[in-house]
């Protein structure tokens, strides 16, 4: 019995070893909770959507994203400003959960959105045309609140 007592437990370190930890493994921001978190706002049809989100602005950041993260809050997000319009592609390697990505152009307005993106696929997703940022928000929620292309995004990213 000793044996496999010592067998599981084994195993169950070895289980949390391949585990992320962190903060960010549960949807968190790093560093303080809620530290670094921007309010955006989407219009859609009249009715404004509240979101708070992190804002991803270095390279590095936007390399990172969402990876290894197995929860967001439902009114939380991830904005990654390029600095510049140009056609972008987003993928989901190393990201856990689905996602809606919506390409935004330089006037805020949503140029297209990926709905439900496939969690872990290396398969590119293309904005079509130059976007100045991409919102990423929990998969399904864009149709569930009537998000759609051409509504508008507000944020201080868009007045520039």
């Amino acid at each position: 019995m000793h044996a496999l007592r010592t067998a599981i437990a084994a195993l169950a370190l070895a289980l949390i070893a391949l585990v992320p930890s962190g903060p960010w493994a549960q949807g968190q921001p790093a560093g303080a909770e809620g530290a670094g978190l921007e309010a955006l706002v989407i219009v859609s049809g009249g009715v404004r959507h509240a979101f708070h989100v992190e804002v991803m602005r270095t390279p590095e950041q936007r390399a990172r994203g969402l990876m290894y993260r197995n929860y967001m809050p439902a009114d939380r997000g991830m904005l990654f400003d390029f600095a510049v319009s140009e056609p972008v592609a987003m993928w989901m390697q190393n990201t856990y959960i689905s996602l809606d990505m919506l390409f935004i152009r330089a006037d805020g307005t949503i140029a297209r959105i990926a709905e439900r993106t496939e969690p872990l696929s290396t398969r590119t997703i293309p904005s079509g045309e130059p976007v100045l940022s991409v919102l990423e928000i929990n998969g399904g929620v864009s149709r569930q609140l009537g998000i759609k292309p051409g509504d508008k995004v507000e944020h201080a990213l868009f007045k520039r």
